[in-house]
């Protein structure tokens, strides 16, 4: 054949069209397997001087995995790569600093402190045959990086290719990528791509430049109408995926950040994924998972709904349910058990684009003692974000909501907002005012009274000075 017929892509061989039938595969994984490795990314070869602060994280890394009951971000993600690459996936990660992590998280690739030599816990599992582990840091050149790992999902459609930006609004020098290639390459070409994107992202008081990865941005993008009736039938999560032009996700569990990894490979289609990564969930105490989530017969939860049992036991008794995505979720349960408040319920989306309008729908079903509004005025049915209100993902889940519930029982929902106020600038690099505008966020999800009075019925729509407008 001649050489321009040897460049055509063949390994896209079996992978099906968003028109074609696809099948569902599991992600779950061998508790003993996930074990196993977990010993091995705690393992250094003898003589091998580590960091003596990384010799402290690697003895609570193995205590971990032994309980199997607090494994954290990181480690879910490296049990992912392990368990991936083990299946025969080449895994490969770049940015800014990638190996460490921004955040001193990831440490996958680690130095003798006498000799400067490196070690890559996940390229020496000892497990039996493996695909490579390739983790590179690269210049800050966003638009370059991004454009050569795109072309390396082209190129094999079982690597799993992960490009981390430092911050998350990094990305935004690589917007060409993200709108000509990425988020429009298969509608355009029929060019299908895994590429992930880890885009670190949340409101913790460090400015306009180191909060927002921009999400609104992604979500903007996305091709899922906020007007297509959905079916809500069995299976309509997957097809909802294979028609659509990506994913976009705000996940909040370790567990669920390892099946997102995993559906990446284990489909016979591939979609880009933009992940809103956390940063301050890395060293969490509650954000945590057990192995259990992560063994045979669990999976990825585009939703995942209230946590506490008893909340959970007695829906009937909640009068008031907050959806959210992301961090701010271990901030409003931190909140609620200070004030000792069980009629209100928190679920959130952890994968926002496509909607998940079925598993919404079922929220709805089982909290329906929740006042959904008059259809001019706002009930006690929430929509909680950090960002301002003309960021963040509310311009995009609010008509997704009234569609789910129009189409589903027939009601005239008015979702309420409760978030910063419009701004131009993402956020306040005051800490004092950041503190001042998270607690009022709280406050207001939960309880309602930063700028109402209980006999308003909570329907005032003026902002306060920190908060918008409720609708």
């Amino acid at each position: 054949p001649s050489e321009e017929a040897e460049w055509v892509a063949t390994k896209w061989e079996g992978f099906v069209r968003p028109t074609d039938v696809s099948n569902s595969h599991p992600t779950g994984v061998d508790i003993e397997l996930l074990r196993k490795i977990g010993e091995r990314l705690c393992y250094t070869p003898e003589g091998f001087k580590a960091h003596a602060g990384l010799k402290r994280q690697l003895k609570k890394k193995m205590e971990d995995i032994e309980t199997g009951e607090t494994i954290d971000w990181a480690t879910a993600e490296a049990l992912a790569f392990g368990t991936l690459l083990l299946e025969g996936n080449h895994v490969r990660i770049t940015g800014q600093d990638v190996q460490r992590g921004t955040f001193a998280h990831r440490h996958c690739v680690i130095k003798d402190q006498a000799t400067g030599e490196d070690w890559c816990f996940l390229q020496n599992l000892d497990l039996g045959p493996q695909e490579n582990f390739i983790a590179r840091n690269s210049i800050l050149a966003e638009y370059a990086v991004v454009g050569f790992e795109l072309g390396y999902s082209y190129e094999n459609p079982t690597a799993l290719v992960l490009w981390e930006a430092q911050f998350g609004d990094f990305a935004n020098t690589a917007q060409v990528m993200t709108d000509q290639f990425i988020s429009a390459g298969e509608h355009k070409w029929l060019q299908q791509s895994g590429l992930v994107m880890l885009l670190p992202h949340g409101y913790m008081g460090q400015g306009a430049e180191h909060s927002s990865c921009r999400i609104e941005r992604f979500l903007q993008l996305s091709d899922d109408d906020e007007d297509d009736i959905p079916d809500f039938e069995d299976g309509f999560g997957r097809r909802q995926v294979q028609r659509a032009n990506w994913q976009v996700m705000n996940l909040s569990t370790p567990a669920n950040y390892f099946h997102a990894l995993r559906r990446q490979q284990h489909r016979d289609f591939r979609k880009p994924m933009v992940v809103a990564s956390p940063k301050n969930l890395f060293r969490l105490r509650q954000c945590v998972s057990p192995l259990s989530d992560m063994e045979l017969d669990t999976r990825f939860q585009r939703l995942i709904g209230e946590r506490d049992p008893e909340i959970d036991a007695n829906h009937d008794k909640v009068d008031r349910l907050v959806f959210c995505s992301g961090k701010i979720y271990y901030e409003l349960v931190a909140e609620r058990e200070r004030l000792g408040l069980k009629n209100v319920a928190i679920i959130t989306l952890e994968q926002l684009a496509p909607f998940p309008f079925d598993r919404v729908k079922e929220v709805m079903e089982k909290y329906n003692h929740v006042d959904v509004g008059d259809g001019v005025h706002p009930g006690q049915l929430i929509w909680c974000q950090e960002e301002p209100k003309n960021m963040g993902a509310w311009s995009y889940v609010r008509p997704r909501f009234v569609t789910t519930a129009r189409e589903g029982f027939h009601q005239d929902l008015v979702m309420r907002y409760i978030g910063r106020r419009a701004a131009a600038s993402p956020a306040t690099g005051y800490p004092k005012l950041h503190n001042a505008e998270q607690e009022a966020i709280l406050r207001e999800a939960l309880l309602g009274t930063s700028d109402a009075r209980a006999e308003d019925n909570f329907s005032v729509q003026r902002p306060s000075s920190l908060l918008g407008h409720q609708t």
